[in-house]
């Protein structure tokens, strides 16, 4: 039999050039290895921020739709915009019921994000479906020990997207933008004496909702040069009282801004109480507003750790 040489090379190099190739990729998703045989075509993802880790990767053409924004948030233009081709399926927490009509081959969402323990759409809920489930990292305290969260949980799941989207070139662009942007706030706040007293203010009034320990404002408070008050409290969100945030003291208040009590309803409150009167943030009005996308993982925490610095160095608001 006679071979052709060029013919046979030239196949081989479209065979080297196939993705599919790369596949199955298997990636770590909190306590279990989750394996794709070949990158999802009908996802779906769960709350802006996780929507928002979605399009920085430039995966809206593998999207079939969204879930868990209308019920408690607004779209703002950027991510608007990013999904105007897409519909929202569900307001809040998407039932088994939603994914399975959208025929969804793909569930990108968190403990607290869109699952909830012992709920009706979970890992082990949406398997027999063939629906794959990728967790967002910061939750999987809920499942699971784990040390507390650093800026490079984002940073992995965005990786892990792109291995299993099999678009790992660019997470790995995207990643190494944001640990460069990162580090450069990080050395600017090198050599600072003591790291600025932080309260992270979410909502409530009769007690407050806040970050412990366990949260994403907690990795990047650090890494502004400043120290979350309630790093002791071992929850990722937490109800707590107000007598430990005035005994501590914060310099400055974090105010998470979403729903419809807004960002300046809460620093009224927190300025109009007596009871605040003695802490520092109210006495020296040093409050910072960051928008829920920008408080949770996802691309938005780099740009807000820049902002988080300014104003713990006393740089402006």
């Amino acid at each position: 039999m006679k071979i052709n040489i060029a013919s046979s090379a030239f196949l081989f190099l479209i065979a080297t050039a196939v993705p599919a190739l790369a596949y199955p990729v298997t990636v770590k998703s909190c306590n279990r290895e989750v394996t794709f045989d070949a990158a999802p075509k009908r996802a779906i993802a769960n709350d802006v921020n996780l929507i928002e880790m979605m399009l920085a990767l430039k995966l809206q053409d593998h999207m079939v739709g969204y879930t868990g924004v209308s019920g408690w948030k607004t779209l703002d233009e950027k991510l608007r915009e990013g999904v105007k081709e897409l519909p929202e399926l569900a307001e809040k927490y998407p039932t088994k019921e939603v994914l399975l009509n959208a025929d969804a081959d793909f569930f990108f969402a968190g403990w607290n994000y869109g699952m909830k323990v012992g709920g009706e759409v979970t890992p082990e809920t949406l398997a027999p479906f063939k629906i794959g489930v990728y967790e967002l990292t910061e939750s999987c305290i809920h499942v699971m020990a784990r040390e507390k969260p650093t800026m490079d949980d984002m940073f992995v799941d965005l990786l892990n997207l792109g291995r299993i989207f099999g678009v790992e070139d660019r997470a790995e662009a995207l990643v190494d933008g944001y640990r460069r942007q990162l580090a450069a706030i990080t050395e600017a706040n090198a050599g600072r004496e003591k790291p600025t007293r932080v309260f992270v203010y979410d909502s409530g009034e009769e007690k407050p909702f806040t970050s412990g320990r366990f949260g994403i404002p907690t990795a990047m408070i650090e890494a502004a040069g400043g120290a979350n008050i309630m790093d002791d409290v071992d929850k990722s969100w937490v109800e707590v009282s107000w007598e430990p945030v005035i005994d501590r003291n914060p310099e400055v208040v974090v105010i998470v801004n979403y729903g419809e009590v807004k960002a300046e309803d809460k620093i009224a409150f927190m300025k109009n109480n007596p009871a605040f009167a003695t802490i520092d943030a109210v006495k020296n009005d040093r409050f910072v507003v960051l928008d829920y996308v920008e408080a949770t993982p996802g691309p938005r925490n780099i740009d807000a750790i820049a902002r988080l610095a300014k104003v713990f160095h006393g740089e402006g608001l």
